[in-house]
């Protein structure tokens, strides 16, 4: 893996870091109504979004299970259509979608230290 993938993989895990640490103590209702932990997580989600459009084709065409277009979408949705951003959409992203992600990077790493 060179080594511009292997940073941006590790800005994903960073950002899911923050991600966590932002959500510990929050259910669905403190997060619908607590904009600063929502543009928190945005924010976030688009880092994770913009880290993941720099990573290699190479290792995209090698691990095509991981949705990288879709990550890379949803980031693209935050940016341009801030106006219509779904917060339940958003909460069921970090509920769902983002332990998942963490996983499947940390499982990438592992298999690239290799």
């Amino acid at each position: 893996m060179n080594k511009n993938s292997l940073i941006y993989l590790k800005h994903v895990l960073d950002a899911i870091k923050q991600i966590e640490e932002y959500t510990v103590k929050v259910d669905d209702q403190d997060f619908l109504i607590n904009r600063l932990i929502q543009d928190a997580v945005i924010r976030q989600i688009e880092i994770i979004g913009e880290a993941i459009k720099r990573v290699s084709l190479a290792i995209k065409n090698k691990y095509p299970d991981i949705p990288w277009k879709n990550i890379a979408g949803m980031r693209d949705k935050l940016i341009h259509d801030y106006f219509g951003v779904d917060i339940e959409a958003v909460w069921e992203t970090v509920q769902k979608d983002i332990p998942v992600l963490k996983k499947d990077i940390q499982d990438l790493l592992n298999k690239e230290k290799t």
